[in-house]
């Protein structure tokens, strides 16, 4: 984004507003920066702003959606990222309405899309947040070693062992179903079996789990 562009410039101040909890500041300046808006691009960046300042889930939805058409209608490399946040965003805003068809459809565009942002805790944190809107609508077959994942996850955190849950957690938590996503999971699990530092009733399971997800993936 070009931070000299006046909508961006009013975004990037309505931004540092909402750091400051100035939420009503933070809305006027993305009005101003909707209103200022020259074509389609600004006008979509200035929406996705707008959509996080509404007071009910029906407005809020009702911006993501214009975001979307609007960044629909740019169409190019500027908007490619926008994409998993959008689907992601009205997913959340279809299931607080309880059209759960509509926000499972969003989630799985919003994965379809994760590929397009950088490498980064924002991307990271946006795949956490997809994969358990598609956990939680039942929108993705679960992984067969889920289960046992969880039990081992539990005995990490009950031992307190920061370091194997730092390698298994987010290949699991992140995981929205894809094959790329199945085979992290059974790469983290062999990678943290081949280190050898668990309990030995643990290991044993975490081995079989591997071995459970490298059968499953193609």
């Amino acid at each position: 984004m070009n931070p000299d562009n006046p909508v961006i410039r009013l975004c990037t101040e309505g931004m540092r507003a909402e750091a400051d909890g100035a939420d009503d500041t933070a809305r006027e300046l993305f009005e101003r920066a909707w209103d200022a808006a020259s074509d389609d691009y600004e006008a979509c960046v200035a929406a996705h702003y707008l959509a996080r300042h509404q007071p009910t889930p029906e407005l809020t939805l009702h911006w993501n959606a214009e975001c979307l058409r609007l960044a629909q209608r740019v169409g190019d490399e500027r908007v490619a990222a926008f994409h998993a946040s959008l689907h992601g965003n009205l997913g959340r805003c279809h299931r607080e309405l309880g059209d759960d068809d509509a926000a499972r459809e969003h989630y799985r565009l919003a994965a379809s899309h994760l590929a397009a942002l950088p490498a980064g805790p924002y991307r990271d944190w946006l795949r956490y947040s997809v994969a358990e809107g598609l956990r939680e609508l039942s929108a993705i077959e679960p992984s067969p070693a889920a289960t046992g994942f969880e039990d081992l996850l539990h005995a990490m955190c009950a031992r307190r062992d920061l370091r194997s849950l730092c390698l298994v957690l987010p290949a699991y938590y992140g995981d929205t179903g894809s094959p790329d996503d199945r085979q992290l999971l059974a790469q983290s699990a062999r990678m943290l079996h081949s280190e050898r530092r668990l309990p030995e009733p643990d290991q044993r399971r975490l081995g079989e789990l591997a071995a459970l997800c490298e059968s499953t993936v193609d």
